[in-house]
């Protein structure tokens, strides 16, 4: 199988004993091979752009009220619970699992007693989603009842030259336990209402140097209600 360069979240951990969690490198090089990009023929676009995330997405939203989604692994299923009061996070999410985006994507990055984080792959139609899509961005929606707990669900964000801590709303972490170095960092959007027991499965898989699963764990979504 072919591979890819990628870019993925970069997150910081309070603990001085474990230089590995203290600090990620942002450009992680992975050891497959660049995939050729196909043509891409004349389509009509979709009205979202990196322009119009806001109000797009607070339409999106009012038309999409679902809240529940499922993650479906070769571990088991992983039931999420949204939250109503970010709802650009959670139209978001919503979007993308109608899309069928997160249907490309894996877990991608896992760390032990820390974090399950997906949304991302090697495949070339992911790239070629977010490129379509021009990479839009997210505002915050940091809410003091949010925190990183066990089973939190929180976007992804650049740290460097990101001063308003824009969301990459295309990647998601689970937390397995509290975290609070992250909260106010990352939005926190949602919850684990079912599967727990999977997330925990998930963070303790084997693992390359770069924290990518040896054997990779695929990502079907669906919306429960």
């Amino acid at each position: 199988m072919k591979k890819a360069f990628f870019y993925f979240l970069v997150l910081f951990v309070a603990s001085c004993t474990n230089a590995k969690k203290n600090k990620v490198d942002l450009t992680v090089k992975s050891k497959r091979k660049a995939i050729p990009q196909k043509r891409k023929t004349a389509k009509k676009k979709d009205s979202l752009n990196n322009k119009n995330t806001v109000a797009f997405f607070t339409a999106y939203g009012n038309e999409n009220t679902e809240t529940k989604v499922r993650f479906t692994t070769r571990l088991g299923d992983i039931d999420i619970q949204l939250f109503k009061d970010t709802p650009l996070h959670r139209a978001n999410f919503i979007f993308l699992v109608k899309k069928g985006y997160f249907d490309t994507t894996c877990f991608h990055r896992v760390v032990p007693n820390f974090i399950a984080q997906g949304g991302n792959s090697e495949d070339f139609k992911t790239s070629n989603f977010r490129n379509k899509y021009k990479n839009y961005r997210l505002p915050p929606e940091f809410r003091k009842n949010h925190k990183h707990e066990c089973g939190s669900i929180a976007i992804a964000r650049d740290w460097d030259n990101n001063p308003q801590k824009l969301s990459t709303p295309f990647e998601f972490y689970i937390t397995v336990k509290s975290e609070p170095h992250l909260n106010f960092e990352h939005t926190v959007f949602g919850k684990v209402i079912k599967g727990m027991d999977v997330v925990d499965k998930i963070t303790k898989v084997k693992r390359g140097k770069d924290d990518w699963p040896n054997e990779d764990i695929f990502i079907k979504a669906e919306i429960l209600d």
